[in-house]
């Protein structure tokens, strides 16, 4: 009586492979058709999209037959014979997810006809690869997803500095509103805040800013420019930034490094975002001038250090809002702020000097504070008043100093 041989498994796998080989048309085939019967999202793709994904299917029928004949190369390059088959630009129209679905209907198809591709004896075999060989996908699919994410955040990383360096100097072209479309931007109005890094050369300070102003809705770019980080936001929802740039820019101000962070004052757009990023960078320059001020502080409200430090901007708004009201409510009201200011900010002092009643200085003063929003009586109004005066007066003398 003779003994039945077990079957060779190299002979069984070659012949499961011929047949492999024989079916991997129809398997590719099959596998597009279930596609577009189970998954809504493949239906709704460009017939361009949905071309490339059945191309992606083939390949990976076509990687898995190769793979399967050769069982001695080792880990399947599924990421070359697969993925490399389609655009870079797929990982954007297909989600991970969706890729997890598209893997699992391909690999549903091979597996519901294991029986008939598998040679006599090899059943389990042909089984066991096609397990071996889904988790290899998943592997890789979760790898390419995860450069593709790379890539895509460090290129926005490399855009968002660029905006920030073209509104810093001074670039109104139309390519700002394109860049930022790029960057999905749609917040309005805009703000700008400058600060410092946390620590020298520590960088990821960008990655928590770029969270915490998404988390409040908010569309962001941010850069660093040396020890100086920039940030610009476009303020979204119903936010109460657009009456108070602090409102958005106050959580941020937390995660730069010590020192004074100033904000920008609010513009309608990108395009004009520009103003508000030199008034912040200027104001951060200057804010060493002013040891006591807020944090985050309006640059705004740093006018005087400003216009000190050579602002051009801030000289003219300084010299517009506050010397020239003061100058065309006639001489009374500047004269009475000039004698105050000279005397240590005395009320009979100043009365003694004009030969007047102190409650009428007391009354111009109401009406500077009035005219200009700053009151001669507080010390910070005083010092506005005062750089505001004197540069109005040197302007007269020398009109392109203020202009």
């Amino acid at each position: 009586m003779s003994i039945p041989q077990a079957p060779d498994e190299g002979a069984v796998r070659a012949e499961t492979a011929l047949r492999l080989e024989r079916s991997m048309g129809t398997l590719g085939t099959a596998a597009v058709t279930r596609m577009e019967s189970s998954l809504s999202w493949f239906r709704a793709m460009s017939a361009e999209d949905r071309s490339w994904v059945g191309l992606v299917a083939q390949s990976g029928v076509a990687a898995f037959v190769e793979w399967f004949k050769n069982p001695d190369r080792g880990r399947p390059a599924i990421t070359v014979e697969v993925f490399g088959t389609a655009p870079r630009e797929l990982t954007r129209s297909v989600t991970l997810q969706q890729t997890v679905e598209m893997i699992r209907v391909v690999i549903d198809v091979v597996e519901n006809q294991v029986e008939e591709l598998a040679a006599p004896g090899g059943v389990q075999q042909l089984r066991e690869a096609v397990l071996r060989y889904t988790r290899e996908v998943a592997f890789s699919s979760a790898k390419v997803y995860a450069r593709a994410a790379e890539a895509r955040g460090s290129w926005d990383a490399r855009l968002e500095a660029l905006i920030v360096d073209a509104l810093l100097h001074g670039d109104r072209e139309e390519g700002l509103p394109t860049w930022g479309s790029a960057l999905s931007w749609s917040g309005t109005p805009v703000i700008a805040l400058a600060g410092t890094l946390p620590d020298p050369g520590e960088q990821g300070v960008l990655d928590d800013v770029r969270a915490r102003a998404r988390r409040a809705g908010h569309d962001v770019l941010a850069g660093v420019q040396g020890e100086r980080v920039v940030v610009v936001i476009g303020v979204g929802g119903a936010s109460a930034a657009s009456d108070d740039p602090l409102a958005a820019a106050a959580p941020l101000a937390g995660l730069l490094g010590p020192g004074p962070v100033v904000v920008g004052p609010a513009v309608a757009d990108l395009r004009g975002a520009g103003d508000s990023v030199r008034a912040a960078v200027n104001g951060l320059r200057a804010a060493t001038a002013w040891p006591d001020a807020p944090r985050p502080v309006l640059a705004e409200d740093l006018l005087p250090e400003r216009a000190l430090d050579g602002d051009a901007d801030a000289r003219a708004r300084l010299v517009e809002d506050v010397y020239r009201p003061l100058r065309g409510s006639g001489s009374p009201l500047l004269d009475t702020l000039t004698v105050y200011l000279e005397h240590a900010s005395s009320l009979e002092a100043t009365a003694r000097m004009l030969f007047v009643h102190p409650n009428t200085v007391r009354y111009r003063l109401s009406r500077v504070a009035e005219l200009t929003g700053f009151a001669p009586s507080d010390g910070r109004g005083a010092f506005v008043l005062r750089v505001a005066v004197t540069l109005g007066r040197l302007g007269e003398r020398d009109p392109g100093m203020v202009e």
